[in-house]
């Protein structure tokens, strides 16, 4: 079954993102609330797991519970989102209205990965 394109470019773009946490895991470090544990356990799982669910999206028989994974990942990662706002330093540099701008996106990509549900 061929899924539309847009699927498989959310997909790619979850693969990409959780590559990057290998690439640059110091960027997600700087970011990772404090009162999580094993801040850098946590940057790789939520690699590994990016990486997987993108490519679950693409296999027909997985399709809906990875879609369902991007989405709880998604409500997960909210607490950075809301951590980053948190103060100056948790912000890394990123413009608080940058930061403000993040938390409506972070809905329309969970939306996004609930219309696929359809599919």
């Amino acid at each position: 079954m061929a899924f539309p394109w847009h699927l498989y470019f959310m997909a790619g773009m979850y693969v990409v993102a959780g590559t990057m946490h290998f690439i640059y895991p110091k960027v997600y470090m700087r970011i990772m609330p404090r009162y999580l544990p094993n801040p850098r356990l946590l940057v790789w799982l939520s690699g590994v797991f990016e990486i997987l669910l993108g490519i679950g999206v693409c296999i027909p028989q997985v399709k809906d519970t990875a879609l369902y994974g991007i989405i709880l990942m998604l409500f997960a990662f909210l607490a950075v989102h809301f951590y980053m706002l948190s103060s100056k330093k948790a912000a890394a540099g990123i413009p608080k209205w940058i930061l403000v701008l993040r938390i409506p996106l972070q809905f329309g990509l969970i939306y996004w990965a609930y219309w696929y549900l359809q599919f």
